[in-house]
């Protein structure tokens, strides 16, 4: 026979007693839920039962009191959560004590600790996470698009596999392969003429994947997503399918790589979540930032730079990193452009997806570290009509065109450059810690992957 449900019901006292209780034996009385216990998450207005015990014995369950009647016992709804075994938490709370950034606080909470949140008109599921992988394996989330995760992922890959690990990635993005695709960066060349013949194929050749096999040079995984809900969840995806290939490939620790907001759905023995200093600072501290942040055993933050990011933005965000889960790591860093190959003593146009706002930093490191000359440089990768108007503005001062992987990078930059008969040479992004006072990335990716390989095997 089926067990029940075991529901935790919040409540306030903004409410008449008998109608709470109504409520709650109508849900009580559903045929595959038990209201286990109660919550009081604050309000005065209405409430009369000013301890446990009596407002137990009015409802016929177990109701728990915050130490103030005025403050979201946040800290009591986890204890309840796990002293009660919950399955699911009903919100039967309103205005004015919850508004939306505190509901959204109350669901960070509920699901990280992997249970359904609901209330009248809504519904949060966690996260799918399935167990699927047969090796240890990292994951590696952001707070949304453009924050640098493919370039975290292919630093981390090739941190990894120089110390003697065997590392594979799976990647998900919006224009990956129908099947999960398999490319042997550790064997292939991968030139422009090779990305412009995938190209002419149909193959988006300069998807996540893609990048992540030029730039680390390992095993990597290509897969699809469609979507991506609030939390993190896509709509449709193969990467589970990429997972069970990585289960038989010759790999012994998989990075999973998310896709924008879009979480990974395989479980992971340890997480790195990309936070993007230049995004709004409300969207990092409220909605499901928080979540995103508590799921990072390591927290790198990108773009720790003016104009993106003054000194301030940064500390704040690292105090409330450390506030949300003060048991991560976190390492604020910034991304510098490396070329894959020689371009000194030349003139280069410099293709990227970086702001137009640090385009002189960029060409001041290029210049300084690589011995060339930056003619001209186009932040427009993801703008198709702009960037070809760039190439035709400087192509005729140019020797060489420097590119990111991404976006256009195949079918604009690589394809018009060829036939203009310069060279193309593809550029990776590499974070740098701004400050060694707080740390060193590398020592803390390689211990993550020792942790990871520690808790897969225990």
């Amino acid at each position: 026979m089926k067990e029940n449900k075991k529901m935790l019901c919040l409540v306030d006292g903004e409410h008449y007693l008998p109608v709470t209780k109504s409520s709650v034996q109508e849900l009580d009385n559903l045929n595959d839920v038990e209201v286990v216990a109660l919550v009081f998450i604050g309000g005065t207005e209405k409430l009369r039962e000013s301890n446990e015990s009596e407002f137990s014995k009015k409802m016929g369950k177990p109701v728990y009191f915050g130490t103030d009647h005025h403050k979201i016992p946040y800290d009591l709804i986890e204890k309840i959560i796990k002293e009660y075994d919950v399955d699911v938490v009903m919100d039967l709370s309103d205005e004015p004590i919850v508004d939306y950034s505190k509901r959204f606080k109350i669901a960070s909470l509920i699901l990280s600790l992997n249970i359904p949140y609901q209330g009248p008109d809504f519904k949060f599921d966690p996260l799918t996470q399935e167990d699927i992988l047969k090796k240890p394996s990292i994951k590696i989330l952001g707070t949304g698009k453009r924050i640098g995760k493919t370039g975290v992922s292919a630093y981390a890959a090739r941190l990894i596999h120089k110390n003697d690990y065997n590392p594979c990635i799976i990647a998900m993005g919006r224009g990956g392969p129908e099947e999960p695709e398999i490319v042997k960066g550790d064997e292939i060349d991968i030139t422009p003429q090779f990305l412009i013949e995938q190209s002419s194929k149909g193959v988006h050749a300069a998807s996540d994947h893609w990048e992540d096999a030029l730039m680390s040079r390992v095993l990597t995984i290509g897969c699809r997503r469609c979507g991506g809900g609030m939390l993190g969840e896509v709509f449709k995806t193969n990467m589970i399918d990429g997972a069970k290939l990585a289960n038989d490939l010759n790999a012994d620790l998989v990075i999973l790589e998310g896709s924008g907001a879009a979480i990974p759905p395989i479980k992971s023995d340890k997480n790195i979540s990309i936070i993007g200093v230049n995004q709004p600072i409300n969207n990092i501290k409220n909605y499901f930032g928080p979540f995103r942040i508590k799921l990072g055993d390591l927290v790198v933050l990108t773009m720790c730079e003016e104009p993106m990011a003054d000194e301030n933005k940064i500390l704040e965000i690292i105090e409330f990193i450390k506030d949300v889960n003060p048991k991560s790591t976190v390492i604020p860093t910034v991304f510098r452009p490396k070329p894959l190959e020689n371009i000194e003593n030349k003139n280069v146009l410099f293709a990227t997806t970086a702001p137009d706002s640090v385009k002189d930093v960029l060409i001041k490191y290029l210049e300084e570290n690589f011995n060339c000359n930056v003619v001209g440089i186009t932040p427009h990768l993801s703008n198709r009509p702009l960037l070809q108007k760039d190439i035709e503005k400087y192509i005729d001062d140019t020797d060489v065109v420097l590119t990111e992987l991404k976006a256009a990078a195949v079918d604009v930059v690589t394809k018009d450059s060829l036939e203009a008969g310069l060279e193309v040479v593809y550029c990776d992004n590499i974070p740098i810690v701004i400050d060694e006072k707080y740390g060193d990335l590398d020592n803390a990716i390689l211990k993550l992957v020792d942790d990871a390989i520690n808790s897969f095997n225990s």
